[in-house]
């Protein structure tokens, strides 16, 4: 465990449980050092060309107030929307049409006729897809200044990673046009349609390595310099939206060492050189874990604890509700935790037998955590787990209706309230 993290998490705890943004109601908060966000949002925006736009994965973080904080860094940070209520949260949240890039693989005709009348960018799944946006374009009335793409969505099928769950460029995917059996037909839409003028990809998400990452995106690039010479040849406008997905790996384990952003972005310009040439092609980036998850983390109150003879248990208020995957998948979903008092002062050491982290739903699978070596845990002490900023709270299970928990941002231990502790009325109009 990094040192400086488990500092500055125990330091803005204890900063939480002083001055009252926990209360005695509160028995699990979500927290988000939004001074990391900026830092990198700042980052990925250094590692990239001027004129990129980075869609920041709203599936990884919807959160409303999030959203707001992310536009506020600029012109060139924009959003990712895989359904038609995150454009609608994109919209709401202050985004440009410009800077919104939808990606359903399932989007309605009137889906496709809102966003096209809208001026939002459209990644294409399949030739249907397609088909059907080629017979709404002669109806639609751009908006003024109509400056959206429209690009296909094409699986480089190099594989799978370490996750199969989340690896999307194998022989087979649900998503995009498969390149190997395709190519032809492919080019022929590129030839046959002017205003199809980019193209995206999507490796996977965790447990793909750079390499490739790397290689899906030289096998689009080369593809796309080959039919932007046939387009050339008929008088038509390149190809020049390049949508490379997201995808690169983080560390929930701190002796994990992750590739760094500068560093992927070194490789992709080193195979692509193009791609960072403002005036060939306008790049497209759509991180979400990377940009958010180690910028998050959640504390739970220990309600019991449950002693046998060589397993200790810790009943927490978050599990399978707040963790899905890693209570469902533990040897592919991993965390570090840290146990802290009810002051906040970290304990140290380790108790004689090891932990499992037990959540509170009604189901035997919700732990997230078994055999973990740790301090002795007592009533009413608090368990941190870290890295929890994407891809939990916007995976949250209503099973046995529990409260969605009260999330805290914070800048130098300032807090602000990014969503409010779910009321017992909210969770009744919920199912109502």
């Amino acid at each position: 465990m990094k040192k400086n993290r488990v500092v500055e998490t125990g330091d803005s705890l204890r900063k939480a449980l002083l001055c009252g943004m926990i209360r005695e109601e509160d028995t699990a908060v979500i927290f988000y050092n939004l001074s990391m966000l900026e830092e990198r949002i700042r980052l990925l925006s250094s590692c990239f060309p001027p004129g990129a736009l980075h869609g920041l994965a709203i599936k990884a973080n919807p959160l409303f107030r999030v959203m707001e904080h992310t536009r506020s860094m600029g012109a060139g940070t924009g959003v990712e929307a895989a359904s038609l209520g995150e454009v609608t949260m994109a919209l709401k949240a202050g985004y440009q049409p410009s800077q919104i890039v939808y990606d359903s693989p399932v989007k309605t005709v009137r889906e496709l006729a809102f966003a096209l009348k809208t001026g939002i960018n459209i990644n294409v799944d399949n030739f249907s897809e397609l088909s059907r946006i080629a017979e709404l374009m002669p109806s639609i009335e751009t908006p003024a200044g109509y400056h959206a793409s429209i690009g296909l969505r094409i699986n480089p099928q190099v594989g799978v990673g370490t996750i199969l769950e989340s690896s999307v460029a194998g022989v087979y995917s649900k998503f995009g046009v498969p390149v190997n059996s395709r190519r032809n037909k492919i080019e022929t839409a590129f030839l046959a349609y002017p205003w199809l003028t980019g193209v995206h990809l999507h490796v996977g998400s965790q447990g793909c390595d750079i390499t490739m990452l790397v290689d899906g995106i030289g096998i689009l690039y080369d593809l796309v310099l080959e039919i932007n010479s046939k387009r050339k040849q008929t008088g038509m406008t390149p190809v020049s939206v390049f949508d490379i997905g997201g995808g690169l790996p983080i560390s929930y384990i701190d002796r994990d060492i992750p590739p760094s952003m500068k560093e992927y972005a070194e490789k992709i310009e080193e195979r692509a050189p193009l791609l960072f040439d403002p005036s060939c092609f306008k790049l497209i980036t759509e991180f979400g874990r990377w940009v958010y998850t180690n910028c998050g983390w959640t504390v739970s109150r220990v309600e019991y604890v449950k002693h046998e003879a060589n397993i200790n248990t810790a009943m927490l208020h978050v599990g399978a509700d707040l963790f899905v995957r890693e209570c469902l998948n533990q040897r592919d979903w991993h965390h570090e935790y840290s146990v802290y008092n009810h002051e906040g002062q970290l304990k140290t050491g380790y108790s004689e037998s090891t932990w499992n982290l037990a959540g509170p739903l009604c189901f035997s699978g919700d732990i997230m955590a078994k055999e973990l070596k740790l301090p002795v845990v007592e009533e009413g002490d608090y368990i941190v787990i870290h890295d929890t900023g994407g891809y939990t709270f916007s995976m949250w299970s209503r099973y046995n209706s529990r409260q969605t928990p009260r999330i805290l941002g914070y800048h130098d231990h300032q807090f602000e309230i990014l969503k409010e502790r779910e009321s017992l009325d909210d969770l009744l109009e919920f199912w109502r």
